[in-house]
């Protein structure tokens, strides 16, 4: 059953959240970079950080996950494969209409689809900018999933999680656990693979996250092949830095990082 059969059958939201919908700005001719938001998220966590990018001339693309922004129910019957098929082909189509190799940013899962786009096409892939991207989780539940999600279909969410008051990431309530599953083998593939990344990487992290812990970041650390790379600590956020109290030194650090690499 393809995608759009399973979407068909799920039950699913009227229509798409609007503060949700993908973003793209900035000039045509401007260096390509592509922004993957996270798991349950959506292109709202990252459309400041693509406006940002857009207005230093960049051409930006952010596009919205399939089973994202509507319902948690119809993400449920989304997998991985969904998920790395649709940024795979906006950044197929990115740097074929820029003539060029693109950046990608990403944030939690959005950093693990960024380096399986690394892994699958290092020739496209000028750098990598991650916002505590999640490979790896060390909770001993996550090895109950497969039969966890047979009993219930969801959990309380992990949205939200921002330090700054009064900030919300508007993603889901619930944390559907097919579709965690689901990420649970993308993160095996990403991890089995971790040697053939050689793109520049740019890597943050929150000392206080409470959705992903530091092996996925040590990972980076220990087996990524890339010459390039710089890990910097962010003290003042929580997961979701990008809306966070640090979300301006990330964005001024992708600025000049993807220009260099792009230049």
């Amino acid at each position: 059953m393809d995608l759009a059969e399973r979407l068909s059958r799920a039950p699913r939201a009227a229509q798409v959240d609007p503060h949700a919908e993908p973003y793209a700005g900035g000039p045509q001719d401007g260096p390509p970079v592509l922004v993957l938001h996270g798991f349950t998220g959506s292109p709202y966590a990252m459309r400041a950080w693509g406006e940002h990018l857009a207005g230093h001339g960049f051409r930006v693309e952010v596009p919205r996950l399939p089973g994202h922004g509507t319902s948690w129910r119809e993400m449920n019957v989304t997998g991985w494969e969904d998920w790395y098929a649709h940024v795979e082909r906006a950044l197929l189509t990115l740097t074929d209409a820029a003539g060029r190799p693109a950046g990608i940013t990403g944030l939690s899962m959005g950093g693990a689809l960024a380096l399986r786009l690394a892994q699958r096409h290092p020739d496209l892939v000028t750098g990598l900018v991650l916002v505590n991207p999640v490979i790896n989780i060390t909770d001993p539940r996550i090895r109950f999933l497969r039969l966890i999600r047979l009993l219930t279909p969801s959990l309380p969410g992990i949205a939200g999680d921002v330090a700054k008051p009064g900030v919300l990431e508007g993603g889901y309530d619930r944390n559907p656990l097919h579709a965690l599953y689901s990420q649970s083998h993308l993160w095996t593939a990403v991890r089995a693979d971790l040697g053939s990344v050689t793109a520049p990487l740019l890597v943050y992290r929150s000392t206080q996250d409470h959705v992903a812990d530091a092996s996925s970041v040590e990972l980076l650390r220990r087996r990524t092949a890339s010459t390039d790379r710089t890990f910097e600590v962010l003290h003042r956020s929580y997961h979701v830095a990008t809306l966070d109290f640090d979300a301006e030194t990330i964005f001024d650090g992708s600025v000049g990082f993807l220009a260099r690499v792009a230049g």
